[in-house]
């Protein structure tokens, strides 16, 4: 498929389990190794091929924006929720004018990973096929993840679909915070606040709801200590 140029960047949150750190800025300029996360996760997009990105914004939105007026390798289009917090699935509806209609990226901000068998979205990217998928997401063995707390995500068969935890007590795969979608789907959703997560269940419900794994160590930075772990194993890393 024709790389994708437009992603999504989830960065209307408030942060509040990063307190204190998220109390003077948005949980998008909290850093990690001394680069702020959104930095992190638009420079792997950059390095993917993306050359816009519509970033969503609320909490300290004016820092935020001066921020990414920075950036000079990717094009930034605002997506203001400055009025209301729409939760992912609203603030993807509140920006689909601006995602055009081919795949697109979606991304949280507070992912950072490392990529041993290299880059991590290039295989997201080889292995989307719209003839099977709706939404493919990145995913990773729960043991591979630092900072993530809960029981895991998804199990995925041979043919990469993926079904829900459900009622199980564990699923070994982890959701990192990636994926990419076909933004036509977005049309039909509620432009009220919601999450996505309805639409992935309806999606694997189908059989549309597709994954790929990544063999590198995903840092989930939802809270300082969290931060802390993930600056410990990059400076291991580097």
């Amino acid at each position: 498929m024709r790389r994708p140029a437009t992603a999504m960047v989830l960065a209307a949150g408030l942060g509040t389990r990063l307190r204190p750190l998220t109390l003077d800025r948005p949980k998008a300029l909290v850093t990690v190794a001394g680069k702020a996360l959104i930095d992190h996760m638009l420079d792997r997009l950059a390095a993917a091929g993306v050359e816009r990105v519509v970033v969503n914004v609320h909490a300290f939105a004016d820092q935020l924006e001066d921020h990414l007026s920075g950036r000079s390798d990717l094009e930034v289009v605002i997506s203001d929720e400055r009025s209301a917090l729409l939760e992912t699935g609203g603030g993807l509806k509140a920006a689909r004018a601006h995602l055009g209609d081919d795949p697109v990226l979606v991304t949280n901000i507070d992912s950072v990973w490392s990529e041993p068998s290299g880059p991590a979205i290039d295989r997201l990217i080889a292995a989307w096929d719209p003839d099977r998928m709706d939404d493919c997401l990145m995913l990773v063995p729960l043991e591979n993840s630092l900072g993530f707390d809960g029981p895991g995500d998804f199990f995925r068969d041979a043919a990469g679909r993926l079904a829900h935890r459900g009622p199980a007590a564990r699923a070994p795969l982890a959701y990192m915070g990636v994926h990419l979608m076909q933004p036509r789907l977005i049309d039909a959703w509620p432009d009220t606040a919601h999450s996505i997560f309805p639409h992935w269940m309806a999606m694997a419900e189908r059989g549309r709801l597709h994954g790929v794994v990544i063999d590198g160590d995903w840092m989930h930075v939802g809270d300082p200590a969290a931060r802390e772990a993930a600056e410990a194993r990059l400076a291991v890393r580097a």
